[in-house]
């Protein structure tokens, strides 16, 4: 799950890091910060015309043939993925914690799917808490820093590379105790149609009396802002080093409409320089009220919904009612 800290100037910040406004990712771009003033003297590089980031963006745009975006989303940010989790869920640990409501009814050994497994930090925390885990992306760079992650915690996490229309495809039918679908990956799933087939694929592999957990972001929140700039309003440190993390958000007025966040992290390098990492990401949204409909089409029982609409972000549990066909 992803927080927004935001503070300050966005729009001198942003300009000063050198970071793109919209459109779709342009890379990585070098910076030298000059610390005695706190602010950024940039150096690019390259630039990018705007007329190729206007290509690059309808290549982007139409770029969605599948039911999610994963398989041409996250290459970039894979890399700096561990920048965007909040300070509590930054260890396998914490992160694996942060869930113990879900999992915490669970018997010793019991086979969990973590299905946007992301860098892989709760399924690696999952696995140590002596879960039996498979863990699954649609990036493979996502999935790839997830096998490291296990190795270096010593623990096994069966990886796989798929899309969650693709789970009934896996031989995995009735097979998980618990799936999980967290860090607002929902959204990634192409409309409602898209969300739907996901949602049936997460189904599919659920074990009768399983529990499926969502997290989402307040997406009447999201809207309600419009489009803009976020800019947290700290340093985060990862490993020692120190990065600022600049979403942007571009809100069509529809809802169907596929909306975009851009997101930049620079990180410090060795030395004054700064790396900057930008990727562009589609996402579709929807009302509380839809996704709890979605769970029920999918043939799940609505277990619980934390959603407040003065909170961000909100976790939904539901179960694999008997007799599910599949």
């Amino acid at each position: 799950m992803l927080e927004d800290r935001t503070g300050g100037d966005e729009d001198e910040r942003v300009a000063a890091l050198g970071m793109p406004i919209g459109g779709c990712p342009i890379g990585v771009v070098e910076l030298r910060p000059d610390v005695s003033d706190i602010g950024w003297q940039s150096r690019r590089d390259e630039v990018e015309r705007p007329e190729r980031q206007s290509k690059r963006q309808g290549a982007c745009h139409d770029a969605w043939g599948g039911i999610t975006v994963g398989e041409v989303a996250y290459g970039s940010l894979a890399s700096v993925y561990e920048w965007l989790v909040p300070d509590a869920k930054a260890s396998p640990a914490g992160n694996a914690q942060a869930f113990e409501m879900v999992t915490a009814g669970l018997d010793p050994g019991a086979q969990i799917l973590d299905c946007a497994c992301g860098i892989g930090l709760l399924a690696v925390g999952l696995a140590e808490a002596g879960f039996r885990v498979t863990a699954c992306d649609a990036s493979p760079a996502m999935v790839e820093r997830t096998q490291a992650l296990a190795r270096a915690h010593g623990v096994e996490v069966s990886t796989r590379v798929c899309r969650w229309d693709q789970l009934p495809d896996q031989g995995w039918q009735d097979r998980f105790d618990a799936v999980l679908c967290v860090g607002n990956s929902l959204a990634h799933a192409v409309g409602r149609s898209g969300r739907r087939a996901a949602l049936d694929g997460m189904a599919f592999v659920l074990a009768t009396g399983g529990v499926l957990a969502l997290t989402s972001r307040n997406w009447e929140q999201i809207r309600s802002a419009g489009s803009r700039l976020d800019v947290w309003d700290r340093l985060v440190e990862r490993a020692g080093r120190k990065a600022v993390v600049v979403y942007s958000w571009q809100v069509p007025p529809s809802w169907d409409a596929e909306h975009h966040l851009q997101i930049s992290v620079a990180a410090l390098q060795d030395g004054d320089q700064l790396q900057v990492t930008t990727e562009l990401l589609p996402i579709w949204p929807f009302h509380h009220e839809e996704l709890l409909a979605d769970v029920a089409a999918a043939g799940l029982s609505l277990a619980g919904s934390t959603y407040d609409a003065i909170q961000p972000n909100y976790l939904v549990t539901a179960q694999r009612r008997t007799g599910l066909p599949t």
